[in-house]
């Protein structure tokens, strides 16, 4: 594996992690930010079972292992941190990272994590989170063809603090927002569920996946990295070239994205600036675009993706 694909891998996850994050025109006055984090979102099980969100997802992929096999999972998702400030309180977002590593051909494994509450205080602005608590559970078994599967399962076992009726967004407080795996096996051998080989349709087709849609990674035609994101996705997704970076909606095209940011008034770029400090980022960035890079995002043209076979 090259750092150049590893690197490649965490760009797809990180646009993954941050898909819907905050749409345009990027203000939270804006209609379409007042109701956020509607992907991959694992809620308490006290919540969940009353608003028909979910409280865990359930992957399952295949191995056909080489010798000595071992598993790395990585566990992601967004723990939400609400700032209030001038009398406006804006959500963001910091990353979890829960990894899980060691695993064989064959056993069972458990790990447990949380992350604390937090209220911090500085000049005019309160910033805070709630405690986050989850289990993750694999278990590796061989199947009758030689091949093995693997299932995962993420809870979020966070005991609920509200009313079953709370605000999806004040609910979100307590959730794992974006949850999505990044599975890594250095000698190979996971193979695709939307195109296995022959020999392992029958077991590709009896994997059972919520909540999580797992495909191939990396360099095409390897078998080291497996992506579990909460959309759909084809194996081997990877960033055109021509983005000069996230706008944290993949079904948008950069260029009409870019072209309108540019075009706000400098009222709308204050409040994008002062609402978050990605917004920020993403502002500047746009506003220092050189002419080459406006043009590359006009006119590329790719072979498209082969429709991904429908799987349960």
């Amino acid at each position: 594996m090259t750092l150049h694909e590893q690197q490649q891998i965490q760009k797809i996850a990180n646009a993954v992690l941050y898909e819907g994050y905050v749409l345009y025109p990027y203000r939270p006055s804006n209609v379409k930010n007042r109701q956020r984090w509607t992907l991959g979102g694992l809620y308490p099980r006290g919540y969940a079972e009353n608003q028909g969100d979910s409280s865990k997802l359930h992957a399952e992929v295949l191995i056909h292992p080489p010798e000595q096999l071992r598993v790395e999972i990585n566990v992601r998702f967004l723990h939400l941190m609400q700032e209030a400030r001038h009398g406006r309180a804006w959500q963001r977002a910091v990353e979890r990272d829960v990894g899980l590593c060691g695993i064989e051909a064959q056993g069972r494994y458990m790990k447990s994590f949380h992350f604390p509450a937090m209220v911090q205080k500085e000049d005019d602005t309160t910033r805070s989170q709630r405690r986050v608590d989850g289990l993750i559970e694999v278990v590796t078994e061989r199947l009758e063809s030689g091949l093995h599967k693997m299932s995962l399962r993420v809870t979020n076992t966070t005991e609920f603090l509200g009313p079953a009726d709370l605000p999806r967004d004040n609910a979100s407080m307590q959730a794992l927002v974006a949850t999505h795996l990044i599975l890594h096996a250095p000698r190979g051998g996971f193979i695709s569920l939307i195109d296995p080989p022959e020999t392992a349709r029958h077991a590709a087709q009896r994997c059972s996946n919520s909540g999580v849609w797992p495909v191939l990674a990396g360099t095409p035609g390897s078998t080291e990295w497996m992506l579990a994101p909460p959309i759909i996705l084809p194996d081997y997704p990877q960033i055109a070239p021509e983005s000069p970076g996230d706008l944290f909606d993949g079904t948008e095209i950069d260029e009409i994205l870019t072209l309108r940011i540019l075009t706000m008034t400098d009222a709308e770029k204050e409040e994008m600036r002062q609402a978050d400090p990605r917004l920020h980022e993403l502002l500047e960035r746009t506003q220092s675009l050189s002419e080459e890079q406006l043009l590359r995002m006009h006119g590329t043209l790719r072979e498209p993706c082969a429709p991904a076979a429908p799987r349960t």
